[in-house]
């Protein structure tokens, strides 16, 4: 059985993908700070009778990265599917936007996402068989108002995966990135009513995503089905970017 880590998975989307995964792989749970969060995610894969652990993952410092994938291997066994979902916002319109807060956005988002990738990629060379799946947004598609360094970070996280496919092919190792629009999770929970009904206008699937719609393709794009496709952007969206 293959084993998957997915960052940022004690909840909304990572935790739908932790759960999902669980199905066919051994589960490593990224947190990090949210460690009670990330036990209860394993405790429910457990239930189901699937394997799991947490792990503590800081992805903005290669130290943390690295004992966490020892911890992985030590475990488990080497990561041969990596989800790169933890992400962060701190929202601004362009004008008033904090260098400290693009800096953080673009450091966790983008170059976490690189040092995960990187040190995963170490263990799937030798397995020759490897799938990194980036969750991105439809912003780093289209951009967003206030969003300016999250969508940045999202969009530098599709140049990140299609480069890493064209490189690592060879290898069988895919990389392909989710751009999920909008999803009902604490990141969005936010809005009210009016301003989720006018989402939903704007939408050909007349819903707010479910964090299991990203965790389907998810699963998709690392099975072994998908071995022919890499370097791909798939927006899961109920239509918003047609």
């Amino acid at each position: 059985m293959k084993t998957a880590l997915v960052t940022g998975g004690s909840r909304g989307i990572g935790k739908a993908i932790a759960q999902k995964l669980a199905e066919t792989s051994n589960v490593a749970v990224g947190y990090s700070n949210s460690k009670e969060q990330a036990v209860e995610v394993v405790n429910s894969i457990q239930a189901n009778g699937g394997n799991a652990i947490a792990v503590q993952i800081d992805v903005t410092d290669n130290e943390s990265v690295e004992k966490c994938f020892e911890l992985i291997e030590k475990e488990l066994s080497s990561v041969e599917i990596l989800v790169n979902n933890a992400g962060i916002t701190k929202d601004n319109i362009f004008p008033r936007l904090k260098q400290d807060d693009w800096d953080s956005v673009i450091d966790t988002n983008l170059t976490g996402s690189f040092r995960a990738s990187q040190r995963a990629i170490k263990g799937m060379m030798k397995n020759k068989w490897g799938r990194i799946v980036f969750i991105s947004s439809v912003a780093g598609i289209s951009g967003n108002m206030g969003q300016s360094n999250y969508a940045a970070s999202k969009a530098g996280m599709i140049g990140l995966a299609k480069t890493i496919s064209k490189e690592l092919g060879s290898r069988n190792i895919t990389s392909n990135v989710i751009a999920p629009g909008y999803i009902d999770t604490d990141m969005t929970s936010f809005l009210n009513d009016e301003q989720k009904e006018d989402i939903i206008g704007q939408l050909s699937i007349k819903r707010v995503g479910k964090p299991e719609d990203i965790a389907n393709m998810v699963s998709f794009l690392c099975s072994d089905e998908s071995e022919y496709i890499t370097g791909q952007v798939f927006p899961v969206d109920g239509g918003l970017t047609t």
